[in-house]
């Protein structure tokens, strides 16, 4: 499988301001990709890519976004546009987690991980498609593996997850024959600022070493951005362990 340079090229990353998404904006940058970074806290972002730029001599572009909104979506991907002419790969990263037992769960909490991992994944897939396309470039969705397997905790988030993957590789059957390549990306628990159904981080849940961290995800991410010719379609990153005891 052949490999191709990232240099110079523009990577877009949706909740780039921690955990996956801040590492994956590191990868990009550290492989000499111009990187776009999309959330909604201005000043982490402003942060990160001042960290990207010294560190790597990259361009960048804070643009404050809020999946949920499709106007806000449209934006991000009209000013990548007038800033670098073009995308070659949007990664869809920007997800989030609400509550856990569906009989007690609110209304709110469904509706914000409907519209956040839902309708924002399609709002910037829909707007990005034409743009890779021109370039040949890659789409990566970040799933999950609750979108791989039943979960006895939270089937809510883990219908967003499925929905990701099945629309990821529909997509793919879409625009492959355009030459856009299409990854899915599934990582199981990853110690970062993701919220735990109890409320704390899974950064606070796991010890270092007990579980994966953000940038060997990031690195599954930009192993599939690279690739030329071929695509791939899918990549599991969990700890050693996972399937030891039952999951």
């Amino acid at each position: 499988m052949v490999e191709t340079s990232l240099e110079s090229k523009t990577a877009i990353v949706t909740g780039a301001s921690a955990g996956i998404g801040a590492a994956t904006c590191h990868e990009f940058a550290a492989a000499g990709a111009n990187v776009v970074l999309a959330a909604r806290s201005e000043d982490t972002l402003d942060a990160i890519a001042d960290d990207l730029e010294s560190a790597h001599g990259v361009e960048t572009l804070v643009v404050p976004t809020n999946v949920r909104e499709e106007e806000a979506v449209d934006a991000l991907i009209e000013e990548t546009i007038d800033a670098f002419g073009g995308i070659d790969v949007l990664v869809n990263n920007a997800g989030l987690s609400r509550g856990s037992d569906v009989e007690s769960m609110s209304t709110e909490e469904y509706e914000t991980m409907q519209e956040t991992n839902v309708d924002g994944l399609f709002y910037a897939t829909r707007a990005a498609i034409p743009h890779v396309r021109e370039r040949t470039g890659h789409i990566v969705f970040v799933g999950s593996f609750a979108g791989q397997y039943p979960r006895s905790f939270n089937p809510v988030y883990a219908a967003t997850k499925w929905w990701t993957r099945g629309f990821a590789k529909s997509v793919a059957a879409q625009v492959g024959d355009d030459g856009v390549g299409v990854t899915v990306v599934n990582p199981a628990e990853v110690r970062s600022e993701f919220e735990a159904a109890d409320g704390k981080t899974f950064a606070e849940h796991f010890e270092e070493g007990e579980v994966s961290e953000p940038e060997e995800v990031a690195e599954a991410i930009r192993f599939a951005a690279s690739r030329e010719g071929s695509s791939i379609s899918e990549i599991d990153v969990n700890r050693r362990d996972k399937f030891a005891d039952g999951f």
